[in-house]
């Protein structure tokens, strides 16, 4: 199946390249502008995404994971005021400025090359569309095929281990929240993107469907050559399904690496509280440890380091300097003044990859 997206016009080029990243964010900043204040909840983010990879986005509730998501699609509600560069690369070779585009040609990015998958999919639908009609709709808004789309839509539902049939006859509410949200995912997917953004996409499921929705994504990865963002507080579960992990803190990167380098060497005393507070039914109770203090207002985020507040191995230097992100090995970055003394934070939590 073919889309029909016109490409007449020209895509802005940013000026910074990476062959192997089909995303590539620079200084990405999100503001709202209020009475009390400039809000900052996403600060200068630098961060590529490689092709055909699963990168997982991981931190506190209120660290910007949902309004980086909303940022890659240039989908960030008025009054925010988005800035930097997010540069897309197709597998056709060009360069999309996505912060540039007009808004039919963005239009057509969200749903074509980069979709979404929202938080909540209990929300997501129209109670009064059957899910074919949510289909049909979203084909029919895009000039494609509707029965090529409609073949599609089967496949990826029984990729998914749902009854076409069952599905596509019934309404919303006649669905489980696992079917929902799997239904939701392959809604996402009937446009043939390149990349899916997930926002929390297993938040309301219990732990049975979430695992099981986690290894759905996996095999869909590899079946249609997907990159993918997943987007969650659950540092378990994205360790299931992730190859990279990026831990944001205060609106900012702390920490980006291979998952297994994340869980075996955590260089970030953010990211090693994050871990002690996962829970565990294995270990004794007294054995997790939940993360002092609480995360900055966005409004007055604290000079230097913004977790020196929260970190027991804080210096002066930390509450005056700003640490740049710098590399612990070629796959493995870190925004830390102390690095080299993350092992005085002891691991007392086990998180398997």
């Amino acid at each position: 199946m073919s889309g029909r997206i016109d490409h007449s016009e020209s895509d802005a080029v940013a000026t910074e390249s990476r062959s192997d990243a089909v995303l590539t964010c620079r200084d990405l900043t999100v503001e709202f502008h209020m009475d009390r204040g400039t809000s900052t909840v996403l600060n200068g983010l630098d961060i590529d995404v490689e092709r055909n990879e699963i990168i997982g986005v991981v931190g506190e509730s209120g660290s910007g994971k949902s309004m980086f998501a909303s940022a890659l699609l240039d989908a960030v509600v008025d009054p925010g005021v988005t800035s930097g560069t997010i540069t897309y690369r197709p597998t056709d070779g060009r360069e999309v400025d996505v912060l540039e585009l007009s808004d039919d040609r963005l239009r057509q990015l969200r749903w074509e090359e980069i979709s979404m998958v929202f938080q909540g999919a209990l929300s997501s639908f129209n109670p009064t569309l059957t899910l074919r009609g949510h289909f049909a709709e979203t084909l029919e808004a895009h000039d494609y095929d509707v029965e090529d789309g409609m073949e599609r839509t089967r496949e990826l539902l029984a990729d998914l281990y749902l009854d076409p049939d069952r599905v596509l006859d019934s309404y919303p509410h006649e669905l489980s929240g696992g079917m929902k949200q799997r239904a939701l995912i392959a809604l996402s997917l009937v446009l043939e993107p390149e990349v899916l953004v997930m926002d929390e996409p297993t938040a309301a499921l219990d732990l049975l469907m979430q695992r099981s929705i986690v290894s759905l994504l996996d095999d869909l990865r590899d079946k249609y050559d997907l990159t993918m963002v997943f987007i969650t507080h659950d540092l378990p579960l994205v360790t299931k399904l992730a190859d990279r992990i990026g831990v944001l803190y205060a609106f900012e990167l702390a920490e980006v690496g291979r998952t297994e380098e994340i869980l075996r060497s955590p260089t970030h005393p953010y990211t090693r509280a994050l871990l002690n507070s996962t829970p565990d039914i294995d270990s004794p109770l007294e054995e997790m440890r939940p993360i002092e203090g609480s995360a900055p207002d966005p409004v007055n985020v604290p000079s230097g380091c913004p977790y020196h507040q929260r970190c027991p191995i804080s210096t002066e230097d930390c509450a005056t300097v700003k640490p740049p992100m710098e590399p612990v090995t070629e796959t493995h970055d870190v925004a830390c003044h102390h690095r080299d003394r993350a092992d005085e934070i002891e691991l007392t939590a086990e998180v398997d990859g």
